[in-house]
């Protein structure tokens, strides 16, 4: 069948997927450029997200109205070690997937969706299998880190296709999924683009900021990153001395912080700013800020180079699969970002901010070669895979 067999009158997509935001949030990117793309012909779309109960996903799905179900799914955990791989509870963990292969498979039987979309978790092997394999219904997996996660491993062979973030992630797959795969990015969230650095200097009142001065966002996620943190403490007044600072330190490091940069002089402090979360104003401090200093995961990768950022990840070595170290890898081997793969320390850090900030040549050099590896319209590109997946059921 060709792609005219889609109904965009009521395209029906089930999404899978979820555990973590490097999951969710692109399929919720993904979700929202469809329905836009569908409303704009006259169309409509039905969604059900199928993830696991009391997750972000779900938190995510009930705040979009989105309709969701769980199925059972087993958690994998890895060693390097086959043996390990054999644990109790890994064994105990596999023998659910079954279930939730056929759990999976009366939802889609009842739902009857165009097309799956899975974007990785654990939950979305039993979806997958159910979709390929027993429901005979079109499956689109999308990978957000360079090498595919155990998930969509799993799922790959099957897939009708594979949607990858990078070009450098087709030779990593293996030669008889290759066909099935196209290069569309990670989505990001639209708002991102929509920052304004004045906007940020007025939200955050950062009236001490000097603005000749090149501006500084460290970020350690959520929850924040204590090793980034540490380092930045140790080199604050040296930073200071040549640029401004947002530090979005997390909830749990703040009061710490404040008193460690409670003593900091008069210019030095107005230059500063900390905090335990940045929220709606992030597009804003992105806009402002000249380099980024961060964690590697797949969507702060995503909108760095979707805006042109410098940056200089520190990888979350626990990341699954060291993940964060080959998304940082492969950018700072093209010169579109430092990476700290071995560790990090104050003396470190300080040596490599250094440069980004005395030679504007050179921030500006990287940002560009950041850009060059951004796709800001892979949302778009993600959902012209779907539609055309949706075609070949």
């Amino acid at each position: 069948m060709g792609s005219s067999s889609v109904n965009i009158n009521n395209f029906r997509l089930i999404v899978t997927g979820g555990g973590t935001g490097g999951h969710t949030y692109p399929a919720l990117t993904a979700v929202r450029t469809l329905h836009s793309r569908l409303a704009a012909a006259g169309g409509a779309l039905d969604v059900l997200w199928v993830g696991q109960p009391d997750s972000l996903e779900s938190r995510v799905a009930a705040g979009e109205g989105i309709e969701f179900t769980t199925v059972a799914t087993g958690k994998i955990r890895r060693s390097s070690n086959p043996l390990k791989m054999m644990s109790p509870a890994n064994v105990r963990d596999m023998s659910r997937v079954p279930l939730g292969v056929v759990q999976a498979r009366l939802v889609i039987n009842r739902f009857r969706p165009d097309v799956v979309l899975a974007t990785g978790g654990y939950v979305a092997v039993p979806v997958g299998v159910a979709a390929t394999r027993l429901c005979r219904t079109p499956l689109v997996i999308h990978e957000q880190t360079v090498r595919l996660g155990l998930a969509n491993k799993a799922l790959a062979g099957a897939a009708t296709r594979i949607a990858v973030s990078s070009e450098s992630t087709l030779e990593l797959l293996p030669e008889s999924v290759r066909g099935a795969a196209v290069v569309t990015g990670n989505p990001v969230r639209p708002e991102v683009f929509s920052g304004q650095a004045d906007k940020a200097i007025t939200a955050l009142g950062l009236q001490g900021f000097d603005r000749r001065l090149p501006t500084v966002y460290v970020t350690g996620g959520a929850q924040g990153a204590q090793q980034i943190n540490e380092c930045v403490r140790e080199v604050l007044p040296w930073l200071l001395a040549h640029a401004n600072v947002v530090h979005q330190c997390g909830p749990s490091h703040l009061d710490q912080l404040r008193q460690a940069t409670a003593s900091l002089p008069g210019e030095l402090s107005g230059r500063y700013y900390l905090t335990a979360y940045v929220g709606a104003e992030l597009p804003d401090v992105l806009a402002l800020a000249d380099v980024v200093i961060s964690r590697s995961g797949a969507g702060t990768l995503a909108e760095l180079t979707a805006l042109g950022k410098a940056a200089v990840f520190v990888p979350l070595a626990t990341s699954a699969g060291n993940e964060q170290a080959h998304n940082a890898r492969h950018l700072a081997d093209s010169g579109a970002a430092v990476a700290l793969l071995d560790g990090v320390s104050p003396e470190l850090l300080r040596d490599v901010v250094s440069p980004l900030l005395t030679e504007p040549a050179r921030r500006t050099a990287m940002a560009e070669r950041a850009r060059s590896h951004g796709r800001p319209d892979a949302a778009e590109r993600l959902v012209d895979v779907v539609l055309a997946a949706a075609g070949q059921g």
